[in-house]
């Protein structure tokens, strides 16, 4: 089978991203469409074909860069990068930079502007630097999600609880954001101290990402803290806060877990609004995940209704481990693998402490290069 020929100018011209072709000295070969459209954006560009850019120096005729000391700033960095490559034969990256541009359409207004810049050699028969290609890269939107996204997280780092002692019983908490994704979702956990030998551990999950599902996310978690202090059991205090999340918009379908440790009767009381089950791991080995009181999420029923709760035994030195989905849910894999992975990493590191336990669940269980998803894990030595 013959291979097709393929017609690279043609590729070249139709590339998605802007680049052009220079000669190691700095004389324009080509340019693609993008490339044209990309300088066509600023007054101040007078080249707008392609036939005006061939065949000239990468300064000529280009005075924007020295009137403005960081257009001149940027250019000597443009500059410095593409006689690395021509010199060395070795691919250059220019970090992100800002440059301004000024809107066409009304003079002397100017637009923030964020760049990425690479230069590659591309070597002929000999082995020496033939051309330097030039990409142009506008990341001014990843960059503004980027911002919105360490705006988030500072957010709701500010909200979730510091790690610290719950009443004496050793608890670890851990928060770990999605590294693919760039907003953030709206996890939680948190632990209250009640009255007696008793504590509150809760974790949720709010539908959608960014600072809005942040927000909601402060909000339940304040209110079913305040709930759980004064409710008879975890069913009562997720009514309260199930009547209190039909006030905030965006906190519809939020799933919660919440259960109440009773070291006097050395029991769990549990409820659940929708979230996966919190994991007992006995002192025998075996992990019994608390799932016989589960409800839809919050606000999911048309009208509210009295939610349900159970009990579970523990003996001493057993170990309670709420989470949110992104510990155990693959895409195109059952829950059921999820929850059983979770359950062997829980059995494996039994004679861990609480630190340390969470640290070999998050290696164990969330997947090569990070979560796609928020994950949210609590863990308590009983």
């Amino acid at each position: 089978m013959t291979e097709p020929e393929v017609d690279y100018t043609a590729v070249f011209r139709a590339l998605p991203g802007a680049v052009a072709l220079l000669t190691p000295q700095l004389i324009f070969v080509d340019v693609n469409a993008e490339f044209l459209r990309i300088t066509r954006r600023t007054l101040e560009q007078r080249r707008t074909t392609r036939e005006e850019w061939v065949g000239r120096f990468l300064l000529e005729d280009r005075p924007e860069f020295f009137d403005r000391p960081e257009k001149y700033s940027f250019m000597l960095k443009v500059l410095a990068s593409l006689r690395r490559v021509a010199d060395t034969g070795a691919r250059d990256t220019i970090a992100l930079q800002r440059y301004d541009m000024e809107d066409p359409d009304q003079p002397g207004v100017w637009h923030e502007r964020y760049w990425t810049l690479t230069n590659v050699p591309v070597f002929g028969p000999d082995g020496r630097v033939a051309l330097l290609v030039h990409r142009v890269e506008d990341v001014t939107e990843l960059t503004e999600l980027i911002r919105a996204r360490e705006v988030a997280l500072t957010l709701q780092e500010a909200m979730l609880p510091a790690p610290r002692p719950v009443g004496r019983h050793p608890a670890a908490v851990r928060y770990r954001p999605a590294a693919e994704a760039l907003n953030v979702a709206g996890d939680w956990y948190d632990l209250v101290d009640l009255p007696g030998d008793r504590i509150a551990v809760a974790v949720g999950d709010v539908v959608g990402h960014g600072l809005s599902a942040a927000g909601v996310m402060g909000q339940l978690r304040s209110a079913l803290s305040a709930a759980s202090l004064v409710a008879e059991g975890p069913a009562r205090a997720l009514e309260t806060l199930g009547l209190y999340a039909r006030t905030i918009d965006g906190a519809e379908n939020t799933t919660v877990a919440t259960t109440f440790i009773d070291w006097d009767t050395h029991t769990i009381t549990y409820s659940s609004a929708g979230h996966p089950p919190p994991a007992l791991l006995q002192r025998d080995g075996t992990v019994e995940f608390l799932d016989q009181a589960t409800d839809p999420p919050l606000g999911a029923r048309p009208q509210h209704m009295p939610r349900i709760q159970a009990a579970a035994a523990f003996r001493e030195d057993a170990v309670l481990a709420l989470y949110t989905d992104g510990l155990i849910e693959r895409r195109r894999e059952d829950i059921d693998t999820g929850l059983a992975r979770l359950a062997d990493s829980l059995a494996r590191h039994q004679a861990d402490d609480p630190e340390t336990l969470a640290d070999a669940m998050l290696t164990d269980l969330l997947p090569p290069g990070d979560a796609t998803d928020d994950t949210a894990l609590v863990i308590v030595r009983l």
